[in-house]
């Protein structure tokens, strides 16, 4: 992994796990830029500043939104609420404005149902980009695929000569591998959750997840055939699980990469597209 893409995503997941850098509050005018993952199990509100380094955030697992469509409008305004309020608490000032992003394919009604998100808790959409595109804003690669394995999908991007030229999304993600463990041991979905984020726990739950990395990598396997890839990048909570790079790799036959903290990386690109946006305007 190039070192400069290591330290921001190492920078990145401090900042979530403590919720701000400690040279917070900033100044009213320092420049900050803000962006918003509305995801299918996390909900991620991350701030860079004019350097474009990760500076605050915060997070939640929520399921108020299904395979890129909002499903629970009140939650998911009520969520984000909280979690812009938390951000400004630790930033010492109000933020006024995000980015946020939609998967591959989602219907454009879809994609204004996550601007209203964005407007009802408090803050004006500046803009929306598709996730492949967020997340190479972090990756910065030339070629090759990202495939982001969400809560309930799988999106794959063809990255040639550093532009998107291909997209697709199809179900199958972490939701299903919390699926598969709660009917495996008979227990609640919210059990099996706490689980499956344990590490303690994951060498004993691999066996169960397995088939459903396989089917991952048998669709990510499909949408690149015949198109010039020959490395894969894993981003996307789900990929966080140790082995899947491993697994994608072995049914494609491709080289995988797994950055640092993949549940991070298209957060993050939302908040550079923010910023690329401020700037070119």
């Amino acid at each position: 992994m190039n070192p400069r893409l290591a330290d921001l995503l190492a920078s990145t997941s401090t900042v979530m796990q403590n919720g701000a850098q400690t040279r917070a509050p900033f100044s009213s005018g320092a420049p900050l830029y803000t962006g918003v993952d509305l995801g299918t199990a996390y909900t991620v509100l991350l701030v860079v500043d004019g350097n474009g380094e990760p500076v605050a955030g915060a997070y939640e697992f929520a399921q108020v939104v299904r395979d890129g469509l909002v499903v629970d409008f009140a939650g998911a305004v009520a969520l984000l609420t909280q979690l812009k309020q938390r951000v400004e608490a630790k930033l010492g000032r109000p933020l006024f404005e995000a980015a946020s992003a939609f998967p591959p394919g989602v219907p454009r009604v879809e994609v204004r149902a996550t601007a209203n998100v964005i407007y009802a808790a408090g803050l004006e959409c500046t803009t929306l980009v598709d996730e492949p595109t967020a997340a190479n804003n972090v990756l910065q690669i030339r070629n090759g695929a990202i495939v982001d394995v969400g809560g309930g999908t799988t999106g794959i991007a063809v990255v040639e000569d550093g532009e998107v030229t291909y997209t697709a999304d199809e179900p199958t993600g972490g939701t299903h591998f919390t699926l598969g463990i709660a009917g495996a041991k008979d227990i609640p979905f919210e059990q099996a959750e706490r689980l499956k984020v344990d590490p303690a726990q994951q060498r004993q739950l691999f066996p169960v997840i397995r088939p459903v990395m396989e089917k991952v990598g048998t669709i990510v396997r499909r949408h690149i055939a015949d198109r010039p890839v020959d490395r894969i990048y894993l981003v996307g909570g789900a990929c966080a699980f140790p082995g899947m790079d491993q697994v994608v790799a072995e049914v494609t036959g491709v080289p995988t990469c797994l950055p640092g903290d993949p549940l991070f990386v298209t957060p993050l690109g939302i908040a550079l597209q923010a910023k690329l946006e401020s700037e070119r305007a």
